[in-house]
């Protein structure tokens, strides 16, 4: 078990008012799965996004991540799960303009404190696996949506983290990017790469082996989802 969410609740404080968001979630995770987790804007799903991704803290209880205890750590260690554990993908790709798209792709590796000619390696390496092999020197200014999203992949995947976690990775993309990022996406996958996508788009979801539905903050299994 990779990842393992039990009877997770997330409150927030408005005023005098406290607001339910998450409700008793459950979320078991192997190694080497796809899924997807689907809901609809305010259903949730963001909030558990930043939880899965240690952005956040739950309000109760547990969340252990290949086998350590996530609600233990002080926010030192968090960043360091950051880092090293979860490897992430955004919606607006998050890259930095003046930067190219091999120094983006090394950035992780300069907080591990990796040596530059190893960082320069491993991410020219990276963008080689998301197939960008020829566009290393480009900045994102020079780069399509799809490219940028590739280039997004590639630097969340550097320091070969344990989960893959994707939020709304095809929301800013047309559909033949959002294709080529979803190809992209399995191929990890057949690789070994244990993805957990967050998505609103049904046919995006259905990419995934596993399907996880949310709605007002409650987690549900969809049925006969798996793909071929």
């Amino acid at each position: 078990m990779i990842l393992k969410l039990e009877h997770i609740y997330k409150d927030y404080i408005q005023g005098k008012m406290t607001v339910p968001v998450l409700k008793d979630v459950c979320l078991n995770v192997e190694k080497g799965e796809y899924v997807a987790i689907m809901g609809p804007s305010g259903s949730g799903k963001s909030t558990l996004m930043n939880i899965v991704g240690c952005l956040d803290r739950p309000t109760s209880g547990s969340y252990e991540l290949s086998g350590r205890d996530i609600q233990s750590l002080n926010e030192k260690q968090l960043a360091e799960v950051r880092l090293h554990s979860i490897g992430f993908v955004f919606q607006n790709f998050q890259l930095l303009p003046r930067m190219t798209a091999l120094d983006n792709v090394a950035l992780p590796l300069v907080y591990s404190g990796v040596r530059k000619k190893t960082r320069r390696e491993q991410a020219k390496a990276a963008l080689t696996r998301v197939g960008l092999e020829d566009r290393v020197m480009f900045k994102p200014t020079q780069l399509s949506g799809g490219q940028k999203q590739r280039v997004a992949i590639a630097r969340a995947m550097v320091n070969r983290p344990d989960i893959l976690l994707a939020d709304e990775p095809t929301g800013a993309l047309d559909s033949k990017s959002s294709k080529q990022v979803m190809e992209l996406f399995q191929k990890l996958n057949d690789e070994g790469v244990t993805v957990i996508m967050i998505t609103h788009d049904s046919g995006i979801a259905h990419h995934a082996k596993r399907i996880v539905t949310i709605f007002d903050g409650e987690l549900s299994e969809q049925e006969g989802t798996v793909s071929e």
